[in-house]
Protein backbone atom coordinates (compact mmCIF):
# COMPACT_ATOMS: atom_id res chain seq x y z
CA UNK A 1 0.00 0.00 0.00
CA UNK A 2 1.41 3.36 -1.05
CA UNK A 3 1.33 5.81 1.86
CA UNK A 4 -0.19 8.40 -0.49
CA UNK A 5 -3.03 6.08 -1.64
CA UNK A 6 -5.81 7.68 0.40
CA UNK A 7 -8.69 10.08 0.02
CA UNK A 8 -9.15 12.95 2.42
CA UNK A 9 -12.33 13.72 4.35
CA UNK A 10 -12.67 16.97 6.29
CA UNK A 11 -14.11 16.91 9.82
CA UNK A 12 -15.31 19.71 12.06
CA UNK A 13 -11.73 19.70 13.37
CA UNK A 14 -8.93 17.92 11.55
CA UNK A 15 -9.22 15.46 8.68
CA UNK A 16 -9.37 11.77 7.88
CA UNK A 17 -6.99 10.10 5.45
CA UNK A 18 -8.95 7.03 4.34
CA UNK A 19 -7.02 3.97 3.10
CA UNK A 20 -8.96 1.12 1.48
CA UNK A 21 -7.37 -2.32 1.88
CA UNK A 22 -10.48 -4.14 0.66
CA UNK A 23 -11.68 -6.10 3.68
CA UNK A 24 -10.32 -3.45 6.04
CA UNK A 25 -10.42 0.33 5.83
CA UNK A 26 -7.93 2.42 7.76
CA UNK A 27 -9.18 5.83 8.87
CA UNK A 28 -6.13 7.88 9.90
CA UNK A 29 -7.39 10.90 11.84
CA UNK A 30 -5.09 13.89 11.67
CA UNK A 31 -6.25 15.98 14.61
CA UNK A 32 -4.33 19.21 13.85
CA UNK A 33 -4.16 19.69 17.62
CA UNK A 34 -1.19 21.40 19.33
CA UNK A 35 0.68 18.08 19.55
CA UNK A 36 -0.09 16.86 16.01
CA UNK A 37 -1.75 13.75 17.41
CA UNK A 38 -2.96 10.95 15.15
CA UNK A 39 -5.75 8.47 15.92
CA UNK A 40 -6.34 5.33 13.85
CA UNK A 41 -9.63 3.53 13.21
CA UNK A 42 -9.67 0.07 11.67
CA UNK A 43 -13.05 -0.73 10.09
CA UNK A 44 -14.17 -4.19 9.02
CA UNK A 45 -17.75 -5.25 8.21
CA UNK A 46 -19.18 -2.15 9.88
CA UNK A 47 -17.25 -2.79 13.09
CA UNK A 48 -14.46 -0.50 14.24
CA UNK A 49 -11.45 -0.64 16.53
CA UNK A 50 -9.86 2.65 17.58
CA UNK A 51 -6.14 2.90 18.27
CA UNK A 52 -5.23 5.75 20.66
CA UNK A 53 -7.51 8.57 21.76
CA UNK A 54 -7.92 12.22 20.84
CA UNK A 55 -7.08 14.33 23.88
CA UNK A 56 -8.62 17.72 23.07
CA UNK A 57 -12.34 18.30 23.45
CA UNK A 58 -12.90 19.72 19.95
CA UNK A 59 -11.23 16.67 18.38
CA UNK A 60 -13.21 14.36 20.64
CA UNK A 61 -16.49 15.83 19.41
CA UNK A 62 -15.41 15.77 15.77
CA UNK A 63 -14.29 12.14 15.82
CA UNK A 64 -17.30 11.03 17.86
CA UNK A 65 -19.55 12.47 15.14
CA UNK A 66 -17.52 10.75 12.41
CA UNK A 67 -17.89 7.37 14.12
CA UNK A 68 -21.64 7.62 14.71
CA UNK A 69 -22.50 5.07 12.00
CA UNK A 70 -19.84 2.53 13.02
CA UNK A 71 -20.08 -0.02 15.80
CA UNK A 72 -16.98 0.57 17.90
CA UNK A 73 -15.88 -2.79 19.34
CA UNK A 74 -13.09 -1.38 21.45
CA UNK A 75 -10.15 0.97 21.83
CA UNK A 76 -6.46 0.19 22.14
CA UNK A 77 -4.95 2.71 24.58
CA UNK A 78 -1.16 2.64 24.37
CA UNK A 79 0.83 5.85 24.73
CA UNK A 80 -2.03 8.40 24.87
CA UNK A 81 -4.16 7.66 27.91
CA UNK A 82 -5.90 11.03 28.26
CA UNK A 83 -9.23 12.01 26.70
CA UNK A 84 -11.54 9.68 28.63
CA UNK A 85 -14.66 11.62 27.62
CA UNK A 86 -14.18 10.00 24.18
CA UNK A 87 -16.33 6.85 23.84
CA UNK A 88 -16.64 6.25 27.59
CA UNK A 89 -18.80 3.12 27.11
CA UNK A 90 -16.37 1.35 24.76
CA UNK A 91 -14.13 -1.45 25.99
CA UNK A 92 -10.59 -0.19 26.56
CA UNK A 93 -7.64 -2.52 25.93
CA UNK A 94 -4.05 -2.03 27.15
CA UNK A 95 -1.11 -3.90 28.58
CA UNK A 96 -0.56 -3.57 32.32
CA UNK A 97 2.54 -1.43 31.83
CA UNK A 98 0.64 0.92 29.47
CA UNK A 99 -2.10 1.31 32.08
CA UNK A 100 0.52 2.06 34.75
CA UNK A 101 2.27 4.53 32.42
CA UNK A 102 -0.90 6.61 32.06
CA UNK A 103 -2.18 6.29 35.62
CA UNK A 104 0.98 6.78 37.68
CA UNK A 105 4.07 6.75 35.46
CA UNK A 106 5.70 8.92 32.84
CA UNK A 107 2.47 9.25 30.88
CA UNK A 108 0.72 10.69 33.93
CA UNK A 109 3.49 13.27 34.29
CA UNK A 110 3.01 14.26 30.64
CA UNK A 111 -0.76 14.53 31.09
CA UNK A 112 -0.24 16.80 34.10
CA UNK A 113 2.13 18.97 32.08
CA UNK A 114 -0.25 19.18 29.12
CA UNK A 115 -3.09 20.15 31.46
CA UNK A 116 -1.06 23.10 32.68
CA UNK A 117 0.07 24.03 29.18
CA UNK A 118 -3.25 23.78 27.34
CA UNK A 119 -5.84 24.46 30.04
CA UNK A 120 -9.52 23.63 29.62
CA UNK A 121 -9.23 22.64 25.94
CA UNK A 122 -7.35 19.48 27.02
CA UNK A 123 -9.22 16.49 28.45
CA UNK A 124 -6.92 15.31 31.24
CA UNK A 125 -9.16 12.45 32.36
CA UNK A 126 -7.55 9.04 31.87
CA UNK A 127 -9.28 6.13 30.14
CA UNK A 128 -10.21 3.31 32.49
CA UNK A 129 -8.83 0.06 31.09
CA UNK A 130 -11.38 -2.75 31.03
CA UNK A 131 -9.21 -5.47 29.46
CA UNK A 132 -5.53 -6.12 30.22
CA UNK A 133 -3.71 -7.50 27.19
CA UNK A 134 -0.88 -10.03 27.30
CA UNK A 135 1.88 -10.07 24.72
CA UNK A 136 0.83 -11.74 21.47
CA UNK A 137 -2.33 -11.97 19.38
CA UNK A 138 -5.55 -10.23 20.35
CA UNK A 139 -8.70 -10.47 18.21
CA UNK A 140 -10.94 -7.41 18.53
CA UNK A 141 -13.79 -6.51 16.21
CA UNK A 142 -12.95 -9.34 13.84
CA UNK A 143 -9.37 -8.08 13.35
CA UNK A 144 -6.19 -9.71 14.64
CA UNK A 145 -3.72 -7.43 16.40
CA UNK A 146 -0.31 -8.55 17.67
CA UNK A 147 0.69 -6.80 20.87
CA UNK A 148 4.36 -6.03 21.56
CA UNK A 149 4.99 -4.48 25.01
CA UNK A 150 7.55 -1.66 24.96
CA UNK A 151 9.43 0.09 27.76
CA UNK A 152 6.51 2.49 28.30
CA UNK A 153 3.42 0.94 26.73
CA UNK A 154 3.00 -1.30 23.67
CA UNK A 155 3.34 -1.39 19.90
CA UNK A 156 0.86 -3.13 17.60
CA UNK A 157 1.15 -5.17 14.42
CA UNK A 158 -1.88 -5.37 12.12
CA UNK A 159 -1.01 -8.37 9.90
CA UNK A 160 -4.08 -8.14 7.68
CA UNK A 161 -2.90 -4.80 6.28
CA UNK A 162 0.85 -5.44 6.77
CA UNK A 163 1.22 -2.42 9.06
CA UNK A 164 2.75 -1.69 12.42
CA UNK A 165 2.04 1.00 15.01
CA UNK A 166 4.61 2.57 17.32
CA UNK A 167 4.71 5.83 19.24
CA UNK A 168 6.98 8.02 17.13
CA UNK A 169 8.84 8.07 13.80
CA UNK A 170 8.56 11.32 11.84
CA UNK A 171 11.05 11.27 8.97
CA UNK A 172 11.32 15.07 8.75
CA UNK A 173 10.88 16.11 12.37
CA UNK A 174 12.85 15.70 15.58
CA UNK A 175 12.02 12.95 18.06
CA UNK A 176 12.63 12.47 21.77
CA UNK A 177 15.92 10.55 21.93
CA UNK A 178 17.07 9.74 25.46
CA UNK A 179 20.77 9.41 24.69
CA UNK A 180 22.95 7.21 22.48
CA UNK A 181 21.71 3.90 23.88
CA UNK A 182 18.11 4.90 23.24
CA UNK A 183 19.05 5.93 19.69
CA UNK A 184 20.59 2.50 19.14
CA UNK A 185 17.39 0.85 20.35
CA UNK A 186 15.32 2.96 17.96
CA UNK A 187 17.66 2.09 15.10
CA UNK A 188 17.36 -1.64 15.84
CA UNK A 189 13.57 -1.37 15.91
CA UNK A 190 13.45 0.46 12.57
CA UNK A 191 15.88 -2.00 11.01
CA UNK A 192 13.53 -4.78 12.13
CA UNK A 193 10.61 -2.99 10.44
CA UNK A 194 12.60 -2.82 7.21
CA UNK A 195 13.52 -6.50 7.45
CA UNK A 196 9.86 -7.41 7.98
CA UNK A 197 8.80 -5.33 4.97
CA UNK A 198 5.81 -3.47 6.42
CA UNK A 199 3.77 -1.43 3.97
CA UNK A 200 2.86 1.27 6.49
CA UNK A 201 4.27 2.49 9.80
CA UNK A 202 1.64 4.21 11.92
CA UNK A 203 2.64 6.59 14.71
CA UNK A 204 0.95 8.83 17.26
CA UNK A 205 2.29 12.10 15.90
CA UNK A 206 2.60 11.75 12.13
CA UNK A 207 0.68 10.65 9.08
CA UNK A 208 1.36 7.03 7.96
CA UNK A 209 4.93 6.49 6.80
CA UNK A 210 6.83 3.79 4.90
CA UNK A 211 10.15 1.97 4.91
CA UNK A 212 11.98 4.75 3.06
CA UNK A 213 10.96 7.01 5.93
CA UNK A 214 12.31 4.43 8.39
CA UNK A 215 15.70 4.49 6.65
CA UNK A 216 15.68 8.30 6.69
CA UNK A 217 15.11 8.18 10.45
CA UNK A 218 17.90 5.66 10.93
CA UNK A 219 20.30 7.99 9.10
CA UNK A 220 19.13 10.89 11.28
CA UNK A 221 19.67 8.93 14.50
CA UNK A 222 23.16 7.85 13.48
CA UNK A 223 24.02 11.45 12.65
CA UNK A 224 22.51 12.65 15.93
CA UNK A 225 24.92 10.42 17.85
CA UNK A 226 27.85 11.69 15.79
CA UNK A 227 26.92 15.33 16.40
CA UNK A 228 26.61 14.65 20.13
CA UNK A 229 30.01 12.94 20.23
CA UNK A 230 31.61 15.96 18.58
CA UNK A 231 29.85 18.65 20.63
CA UNK A 232 31.41 20.17 23.76
CA UNK A 233 28.10 21.19 25.30
CA UNK A 234 24.32 21.30 24.89
CA UNK A 235 24.26 24.59 22.98
CA UNK A 236 26.76 23.33 20.41
CA UNK A 237 24.84 20.08 20.00
CA UNK A 238 21.49 21.77 19.43
CA UNK A 239 23.01 24.30 17.02
CA UNK A 240 24.74 21.51 15.10
CA UNK A 241 21.54 19.52 14.73
CA UNK A 242 19.59 22.58 13.62
CA UNK A 243 22.29 23.49 11.12
CA UNK A 244 22.09 20.07 9.47
CA UNK A 245 18.27 19.78 9.69
CA UNK A 246 17.00 23.36 9.25
CA UNK A 247 13.57 22.35 7.93
CA UNK A 248 12.77 19.80 10.66
CA UNK A 249 9.81 20.43 12.93
CA UNK A 250 9.47 19.49 16.60
CA UNK A 251 11.95 21.85 18.22
CA UNK A 252 10.40 21.01 21.60
CA UNK A 253 11.44 17.39 21.05
CA UNK A 254 14.96 18.50 20.10
CA UNK A 255 15.14 20.47 23.36
CA UNK A 256 14.26 17.31 25.29
CA UNK A 257 16.81 15.27 23.32
CA UNK A 258 19.49 17.89 24.07
CA UNK A 259 18.72 17.54 27.77
CA UNK A 260 19.15 13.77 27.60
CA UNK A 261 22.48 13.91 25.73
CA UNK A 262 23.82 16.76 27.92
CA UNK A 263 22.12 16.49 31.31
CA UNK A 264 24.85 18.43 33.09
CA UNK A 265 23.94 21.56 31.10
Amino acid sequence: MNKHAFRTLSLQKGEINLYDFGAIKLHAYRTNDPMDDEVFIFEKDGRAVVLESPCFFDNIEALKDYLKDMRVEGMLIAYHGAGASFLPQARKYATQNARDYSVSGGGKALIDGFTQAFGPSFDSSVHEITDILPEGKAAIGGIDFIIHPSAEAFDVEIPEINAVYTHMLGHDCHSIVAGAAHADGMIAQLQDYIARGYDLILTSHYTPEDLKDAQTKIDYLENLKAIAAGSPDAAAFKAGVQRQYPAYGGENYLNMTTGFFFPQN
